[in-house]
């Protein structure tokens, strides 16, 4: 045998493995976190510092830095989001206006800024100067006539294509991360999981340069989605910085629920609901600590944004509206109608778009993704055209739609007749006949309405930024304005009904339809994506209008009613599943009455369970084991006969580790023992130095028996973020079950196929 002497001079060389080696603790690429280890390891750091910090004066400075670190990279994050949120609005002002004129003084002008600076802009003409021309104008000096309004038509169709084949072609080759909305995968990447590159500097630059062109383009998207995507890109580059989150996955992710309540602030104005939105949508982990931090990010993003002030209204959004007449109870019905169209547009956008993505991911139209980007485009731009209120960009839109009609107004929404007699205050002007302006702008809206229903559908998942905010948004908002208009008129000429006789006598300006508006707007943003409270305080925060709470809130809790009546999930849960990403989603209910045996492996007729031994197994046994399987992670026990539980070892740990040892520990060769016990095993003399690995082992690894209700194990795997468990009887390993194992089980019992969850 190997005498003490001998062990205890190769002591240092076997416990080379007590100090930290590169790479320990990291995950492969599509593998999932374990949020237990994480946690554990920053506790590790953060006792360690403290004891430090009483050491000497520079350990002290060193541990305030560190309690500081969070909120700097909080305000780094909130002025990047801030500054490239105003930088992607100004931008998009100018190109959306640059597909129908240039400005002659100034060409970095957009349409209204051009005439901000004329001197000879008039107040009824507010849109028109010599300085801003039309294309038709400049190329052969016409404004009206057909073949200006062909030149023109063409070359807003040009202008867009180009936008949207420069956008994809950049997605394409540079960026493949920066299609879509974003949200699907950042959701996933808070709950765990790993997607390398995603979150990277390239994404972050392609996606805001693209995220300008297809908005500028016409396309029936928004820019709201991926603003969330673009500030936790912020927040991930601005971690790196800093070792204790670019070193622990768990850490990183409370910055990434931070940084995506900074997006949301940006993206609507709504510093508040950014924070509501993070914690209701997206996040996974959100403790008291990142509640703060993300309230502090979002407030600096918001502070950024208006110090830009991009839309030169001293307003967040394009959209912002405020309005001056209380609403009335009699009025809840038709608010509770349009939260009930809300659910079912949502439920027939949720249903259709999946169905099409699913045909573009199994179909030879998928192998074509910058085709299909043009063909969209074209028809979009083709069919919205003709139609003012598909032409402008939906932002402006939505803002014409919100908006209360004043005595200034000179919208074709606003064009009542009015009483030569009246002589009210510019705020209380009554509720008047509608005028031959208000009917056009009703069926051209109706119009619009079918338009935007069916053009989104296949928009939606293209290999662009898409977001999907604003045209649900502009879909509820026509849909509330036309249902708003219908009640005022039917106020004005029944106000003798019993129903409008006690609150809408002649002469009183009773009903708001840019109120009905913004229901709508609510409602169906809720049906798509089952918002309830984030999205009432977002638009409450848009509006700046506390006393409609009661009508949004309404709106909200019917559309997602309804949606749910048809299907418990929401647009990004469906993307998810669509993708087969390993999320376990807590509002999802598991009430069948199955036992951990039932999804453990290894199942009958399987192979047995791989494992390690605590100290039978050479160098050679353990790479072979590794070699010859696929598994994250392997079961440490005593022996094979007595299959009593040690620990947990890393697939990616073990490999480190051995390799490492290889590197600098001599002596160590294939036939080398490997132990995971404190004291090494009694070896015959000349034998090559073993090697230690107990520091890779964990040792509390979590364990559940075998009549374990599957109904407690799902819990389990939600509440603690566990990225495998091992099933005992009395001690004794008898299998293993991991997240993706769960969620295959969940998937069999809600008769869906398992195998559509792909990834680890």
């Amino acid at each position: 045998m190997v005498n003490a002497g001998d062990m205890n001079g190769s002591g240092n060389l076997m416990d080379f493995l007590d100090e930290p080696f590169p790479d320990v603790g990291t995950y492969e690429d599509f593998h999932t976190i374990d949020w237990l280890r994480e946690k554990s390891r920053d506790t590790d750091r953060h006792r360690k510092i403290t004891s430090k910090s009483k050491e000497s004066i520079w350990e002290f400075i060193k541990s305030l830095l560190d309690a500081w670190s969070g909120w700097v990279v909080m305000l780094l994050i909130g002025l990047l989001a801030g500054t490239l949120a105003g930088v992607i609005d100004l931008a998009v002002d100018w190109m959306t206006d640059l597909k129908e004129g240039v400005c002659l003084s100034a060409f970095w002008y957009s349409h209204e800024q051009c005439c901000w600076t004329s001197n000879e802009t008039t107040f009824d003409d507010r849109d028109k100067c010599p300085q801003w021309q039309k294309w038709s104008e400049l190329l052969v000096s016409q404004s009206e006539g057909a073949s200006a309004y062909i030149l023109n038509y063409f070359l807003y169709i040009m202008w867009a294509l180009c936008f949207a084949f420069l956008a994809v072609s950049l997605v394409r080759v540079f960026a493949p991360y920066a299609c879509g909305s974003g949200i699907p995968e950042i959701k996933t990447i808070l709950s765990g999981f790993i997607i390398r590159g995603y979150l990277g500097k390239w994404t972050l630059l392609i996606k805001t340069v693209t995220l300008v062109l297809v908005v500028s383009s016409g396309l029936s998207l928004g820019k709201e989605g991926p603003l969330v995507h673009v500030a936790c890109c912020c927040g991930n580059f601005f971690s790196s910085l800093f070792s204790k989150y670019s070193k622990n996955e768990g850490k990183r992710r409370e910055v990434l629920s931070a940084a995506a309540a900074a997006g949301v602030s940006v993206a609507f104005g709504a510093p508040i609901g950014g924070v509501l939105f993070s914690l209701e949508e997206v996040s996974y982990y959100f403790p008291l600590k990142t509640l703060w931090r993300s309230f502090f990010a979002a407030l600096v993003a918001a502070f950024t944004l208006r110090s830009i002030n991009p839309f030169g209204n001293s307003r967040l959004v394009l959209f912002y509206v405020e309005y001056h007449t209380p609403w009335y109870m009699a009025e809840l019905f038709p608010f509770i109608l349009l939260g009930v169209f809300g659910g079912l547009w949502g439920t027939l956008f949720i249903r259709c778009n999946i169905a099409w993505c699913r045909r573009r991911k199994t179909t030879r139209l998928g192998k074509y993704p910058v085709l299909e980007v043009i063909v969209i485009t074209a028809i979009t731009a083709i069919i919205a055209y003709p139609n003012p209120y598909t032409r402008r960009s939906t932002s402006e839109l939505i803002s014409e739609l919100f908006n209360d009609c004043g005595a200034l107004e000179s919208s074709q929404l606003c064009d009542y007749i009015n009483d030569p007699n009246m002589t009210r205050p510019v705020d209380d002007i009554p509720d008047r006949p509608a005028g031959s302006g208000v009917y056009t702008a009703m069926w051209q809206l109706a119009l619009a309405l079918v338009f935007k229903i069916v053009i989104t559908i296949f928009t939606f998942g293209m290999k662009i930024p898409s977001g999907l905010f604003i045209p649900s948004m502009a879909v509820g908002a026509m849909a509330g304005r036309m249902v708003g208009i219908g009640v005022e008129q039917l106020a004005y000429h029944h106000h003798d009904w019993i129903i409008f006789r006690n609150w809408c006598r002649p002469g009183a300006d009773c009903v708001t339809p840019g109120l009905y508006a913004m229901v709508g707007a609510a409602a169906c943003l809720g049906g798509v994506t089952r918002m309830t409270v984030s999205l009432v305080v977002i638009m409450f925060e848009l509006t700046g209008g506390l006393e409609y709470i009661v009508p949004l809130m309404a709106a909200a809790v019917t559309s997602k009613w309804v949606a749910d009546a048809f299907g418990k999930e929401g647009i990004y849960e469906a993307h998810i599943h669509l993708n087969g990403y390993p999320f376990l989603d807590v509002k999802d209910e598991f009430t069948h009455r199955t036992l951990a045996t039932d999804v453990m492996r290894p199942r009958r007729g399987e192979a047995p369970l791989s494992v390690l031994t605590q100290d039978s197994m050479t160098v050679e046994d353990v790479e072979t084991l590794i070699k010859e399987t696929d598994y994250n992670g392997f079961p440490v026990v005593v022996s094979k006969d007595s299959e009593r539980l040690i620990g947990f070892a890393q697939r990616r740990e073990l490999i480190l580790a051995i390799k490492n040892a290889r590197q600098r520990q001599d002596g160590v060769v294939s036939n080398s023992i490997v132990y995971f016990t404190e004291d090494p095993p009694e070896l015959p003399p000349n034998s090559p130095h073993p090697l230690k690995l107990r520091r890779i082992l964990n040792l509390s690894p979590f364990t559940v028996t075998d009549h374990t209700p599957m109904e407690t194990v799902v819990d389990i795997f939600r509440k603690l973020g566990l990225r495998q468990c091992l099933v005992t009887r009395s001690g004794r390993l008898l299998g293993i079950i991991t997240k993706k194992d769960v969620l295959r089980h969940m998937a069999q019992m809600a008769n869906q196929d398992p195998e559509s969850i792909m990834f680890n």
